[in-house]
């Protein structure tokens, strides 16, 4: 996969430039690359990931393509608590898979959201790893997750075939919307 076929995943998540968005396992940052085009100068990104050099070598080459994007670089685990401010988005690309107890990350990913707030993911489509994938989630899989941990409208946006597991697909799901309003 090259940098347009990230964008060309997340465009159909990412509604309107700009937000506050957070790439969770952002590892060396194709995604957070893509994640920066498509919200613009307008966008704050939290890039997480917990290897320091990955997030070094990120912030390296989002200084030489997106220099006017504000990224704050944090090196910690996702699926401990992280102190974020409410975010527009969530993108989690290749990263949930090493973790076998899906719903507490889910369920805490929902809280970091606002109210309406997206979570993109971008999984192999099987249920079958291997040793550099461990625990993939299937669409159906994801979708049923999802709605479990109290997310709506959850929807395939894309895929593109992979030489690995066959398939790379990328999913919307929606926090839900403040019962107050």
């Amino acid at each position: 996969m090259v940098h347009a076929d990230h964008v060309d995943l997340l465009r159909p998540g990412v509604p309107r430039p700009g937000g506050t968005w957070a790439d969770l396992g952002s590892g060396s940052g194709a995604f957070t690359l893509a994640l920066a085009e498509l919200l613009g100068t307008q966008g704050i990104l939290y890039s997480v990931d917990t290897d320091r050099t990955a997030l070094a070598e990120q912030e390296r080459r989002m200084r030489s393509r997106f220099p006017e994007t504000q990224v704050h670089y944090l090196c910690a685990d996702f699926a401990r608590p992280m102190d974020l401010p409410g975010l527009d988005g969530i993108v989690m690309a290749n990263s949930l898979h090493f973790h076998r107890k899906k719903a507490p990350i889910v369920e805490a990913l929902r809280g970091l959201l606002k109210p309406g707030g997206r979570l993109l993911l971008v999984e192999y489509n099987t249920d079958r790893g291997n040793a550099w994938v461990p625990y993939p989630i299937a669409y159906d899989a994801w979708e049923a997750l999802a709605g479990r941990c109290g997310f709506e409208a959850t929807r395939k946006m894309g895929a593109c075939p992979s030489r690995f597991l066959g398939e790379i697909y990328a999913a919307e799901s929606i926090a839900p919307p403040d019962p107050e309003r």
